[in-house]
C-alpha cells in the first residue's frame, strides 16, 4: 500500500477547556462538565472534565455520584451544546483549511490524510504544528496531534502526550515506537481478551508482535489475526472523508429510579418522537429500530427489531419500541435510563409499495403537520397524547 501521512487531532478536554476558556475563574480548578451532583445525590454521568479533576481520578462518562464521592470541592456545571458544536464546527473548518480528506470521530476528533497538502505546506508534523497554532490563535485552546502512516497509530500517538501533544511516528520507526506500549493500547483489546494475553505472559504489544499469527489464532480466535496485523502496525484503512449518519437516537436518564411502567412507556413515547422528528429533518429513513433499558444497578440491555421497510414515522417507530418495551421489560426493577434509536439507512431510500400505504400516508400526513408546528414555534410546542406528563422537572435527556 502507497505510504500515506494520517494526522489524529483531538482537541483537550473540549467541554471543559471551552468552559474554562469562556470563565477565568474555572482556570486552574477541577472542573467537571456534566448532570448536576446534588450533593452526592445526583443523576447522569460526566460529559467530560478538566485536567486538574483527572488528578482526582474523574473521568469522562463516570457517574456523576461517584466523581462528587472523588471530587466535592470541584466545579460542576451543566454542558453547553450549542456553544460546542459552534467551536467544533470553527474548529473543523481549520482542518479543511490543510486537507479535504477530513475524517471526523466525533465532535472534537478527526483524523486527516495530509499526503497530497505536502508540497504546499510542508510534511506531517509541519502541517500539525500549523493546525495547533491555528487552533490556539483562532480559539484559544489546544489539541493533541498524532502523524503516522496508519489511522491506528496515529490515534495513538496523540494520546501519549497529552495536554498539548504532537508525536510523530515514522514509518522506518514504527517497531519502536509500538514495542514499549502496554497491550491496553491495542484497538478491541477489553478486559477480557488483556486477561487472556497477560496468562500468555504477554504484557506489551512488543512481546505480543513476537508471537506467529497461527498460535494467535489458535489462542484467541478469529481476533488473533486482528491483534498480530495492530502489534505489527499494519492498518489498511483509508480516511474516509464523507461524514454518513449511522444512527439516531435519544437517550433518558431519571434522577431517581423508577418502576412506573406508565411513565417510562409515556417517556419512551416522548423518546420516539424526538427520534422520528429528527430523522425527517435530516431526511433519513432506518430499519432497525433499537431500545436501550439500563437498571438502577447500571446492568444495561439493548433490544432492536429490523423491519421490511425504512422508516421515519412516529407511528411506526413506537409501535416497535412497545413492542420491544412490552416483551423485555421486568417491572420488578427499577429503570435509570431509556433509549430509543433508529438505524439501518438504505444507501438509496427507495421504499417498496405495502397493503398499508393508505394507513402509512394517514401517517405521513399528520408527521408533516407536526413538523411544521415545531418548525414554527419550537420543538416543545406540540406533543402526542400518548407521551403527556412524560416531563419533569427531576429528569432529563441526554
Amino acid at each position: 500500500m502507497e505510504n500515506r501521512t494520517i494526522l489524529h487531532m483531538d482537541m483537550d478536554a473540549f467541554f471543559a477547556a471551552v468552559e474554562q476558556r469562556d470563565y477565568p475563574e474555572y482556570r486552574g480548578k477541577p472542573l467537571i462538565v456534566g448532570a448536576d451532583p446534588q450533593g452526592g445525590k445526583g443523576r447522569g454521568v460526566v460529559s467530560t472534565c478538566s485536567y486538574e479533576a483527572r488528578k482526582f481520578g474523574v473521568h469522562s462518562a463516570m457517574p456523576i455520584q461517584t466523581a462528587y464521592k472523588l471530587c466535592p470541592h470541584g466545579i460542576y456545571v451543566w454542558p453547553n451544546g450549542r456553544l460546542y458544536s459552534m467551536v467544533s464546527k470553527r474548529i473543523f473548518a481549520i482542518l479543511h483549511e490543510f486537507t479535504d480528506q477530513v475524517e471526523p470521530l466525533s465532535i472534537d476528533e478527526a483524523f486527516m490524510d495530509v499526503t497530497g497538502s505536502m508540497r504546499l505546506f510542508g510534511d506531517g508534523e509541519k502541517i500539525a504544528q500549523l493546525i495547533k497554532e491555528r487552533i490556539k490563535e483562532r480559539e484559544d485552546l489546544t489539541a493533541s496531534v498524532g502523524v503516522a502512516p496508519t489511522k491506528y497509530l496515529a490515534k495513538i500517538a496523540s494520546d501519549l502526550e497529552k495536554p498539548d501533544g504532537l508525536v510523530v511516528v515514522h514509518p522506518d520507526k514504527i517497531k519502536e515506537f509500538l514495542n514499549p506500549l502496554p497491550i491496553s493500547r491495542l484497538w478491541g483489546a477489553g478486559k477480557e481478551t488483556q486477561k487472556a494475553l497477560l496468562k500468555m505472559g504477554i504484557h506489551t504489544i512488543g512481546e505480543l508482535a513476537i508471537y506467529p499469527k497461527d498460535i494467535l489464532e489458535k489462542k484467541l480466535g478469529k481476533v488473533g489475526n486482528h491483534f498480530y496485523k495492530l502489534a505489527h502496525g499494519i492498518d489498511n484503512r483509508k480516511v474516509e472523508s464523507t461524514e454518513v449518519v449511522k444512527s439516531v437516537s435519544n437517550e433518558h436518564t431519571f434522577f431517581k429510579d423508577i418502576k412506573d411502567g406508565e411513565k417510562l412507556r409515556k417517556r419512551l413515547a416522548a423518546l420516539c418522537d424526538k427520534v422520528a422528528y429528527r430523522l425527517r429533518k435530516s431526511n433519513l429513513e432506518g430499519r432497525t429500530i433499537h431500545l436501550k433499558l439500563r437498571y438502577s444497578d447500571f446492568s444495561t440491555i439493548t433490544r432492536n427489531r429490523t423491519i421490511q421497510n425504512a422508516t421515519n414515522e412516529t407511528d411506526t417507530i413506537q409501535k416497535v419500541i412497545s413492542e420491544l418495551f412490552e416483551k423485555n421489560y421486568m417491572d420488578d426493577r427499577q429503570i435509570r435510563l431509556i433509549g430509543v434509536g433508529v438505524s439501518g439507512f438504505p444507501n438509496h431510500n427507495v421504499k417498496q409499495l405495502s397493503l398499508f400505504d393508505g394507513q402509512s400516508k394517514k401517517f405521513q400526513q399528520l408527521d408533516a403537520l407536526e413538523d411544521q408546528i415545531k418548525m414554527k414555534f419550537g420543538s416543545h410546542s406540540i406533543k402526542r397524547a400518548n407521551s403527556l406528563g412524560a416531563s419533569s422537572w427531576d429528569d432529563f435527556d441526554e
